[in-house]
């Protein structure tokens, strides 16, 4: 049984599938400012100010928790299908995730598609993360975090960062990764009644734009899945049972863990997809940030 605060969430979601049900010809921008309504769910946190920046050519908003360790940073890549969400409607989830770790974190509104097709996202988190470690920032004392496509951006730049010789971040979180182009998970099938939101058709529609119709869906950047996982930072990955993309959280986990990845797979019962969008609303979210931010100090030397 989930809590009724978690329920504002799937009633969000499917809000937003009758709308798109009953218009099929939404524009990108009616579509984008639809989705802005994804920093709702999630309470104001307390004692956390913001501040809107530039960092490495990419418009940002930097959440700052009072007392936070500000040699510690979470580059956070926010969901929406690489086409809507924003860095504005993520930073109250952002936030709240900055503050139970006791850090700083950087929200990147990164290029979207369809206007910026892959890999234009990609490509402004690698310059993000150059401009951190320019500012004097450790790599091992950055995180790169994000949900949904988001969390698909928070892998696979760091597979870049491998490709390019850069120095590692000291760990990744992912909450409710879509990372499979090639839409392949069982759970596409099997949650289909159960997720208010993400469906094939929608997940078709969102990949066509990020792919722009020329990258292959299997490519090594676009489907982080299609990776050896050798050396990467540790990661923990949360997800809903009930949503449509667990099977992506679960097959990621497998690899990551087949390559001796230090690992933390959480799938909380009864829960929607990227659910930490109820950060300090529903007591599921709130104890699902409580266990990362445990998972994360006993990281920490």
């Amino acid at each position: 049984m989930i809590s009724k605060e978690a329920d504002v969430l799937r009633a969000l979601y499917q809000s937003w599938t009758d709308q798109m049900v009953a218009n099929p010809n939404l524009t990108i921008l009616n579509l984008r400012s639809m989705f802005d309504e994804w920093g709702q769910p999630a309470l104001e946190p307390e004692d956390v100010s913001y501040k809107s920046d530039v960092v490495g050519g990419v418009d940002a908003l930097w959440a700052l928790p009072a007392g936070a360790d500000k040699t510690r940073v979470i580059q956070y890549t926010h969901g929406g299908g690489f086409a809507v969400g924003s860095a504005e409607s993520h930073r109250k989830i952002a936030g709240h995730l900055a503050k139970a770790l006791g850090v700083t974190a950087v929200i990147l509104h990164y290029r979207r598609a369809p206007e910026h097709p892959y890999p234009a996202q990609i490509e402004d988190a690698v310059s993000a993360y150059k401009a951190l470690l320019a500012k004097g920032y450790e790599a091992r004392n950055i995180l790169t975090a994000g949900d949904s496509a988001g969390g698909n951006l928070a892998v696979s730049s760091v597979l870049k960062f491998r490709d390019l010789g850069l120095p590692l971040p000291g760990a990744v979180i992912a909450y409710s990764p879509w990372l499979d182009m090639a839409l392949r998970g069982d759970t596409l099938k099997t949650n289909a009644a159960t997720d208010a939101l993400v469906s094939r058709a929608v997940l078709e529609g969102m990949a066509g734009m990020f792919l722009g119709g020329k990258t292959d869906p299997l490519d090594k950047l676009a489907n982080p899945l299609e990776n050896d996982f050798a050396g990467f930072p540790p990661i923990y990955i949360a997800c809903g049972s009930a949503e449509t993309l667990r099977s992506d959280s679960e097959s990621l986990f497998s690899k990551v863990k087949a390559a001796g990845v230090k690992a933390q797979l959480s799938v909380v019962p009864g829960m929607q997809h990227v659910f930490l969008a109820l950060s300090g609303r529903a007591p599921e979210a709130n104890a699902e940030l409580a266990n990362i931010a445990a998972w994360y100090k006993a990281l920490r030397p």
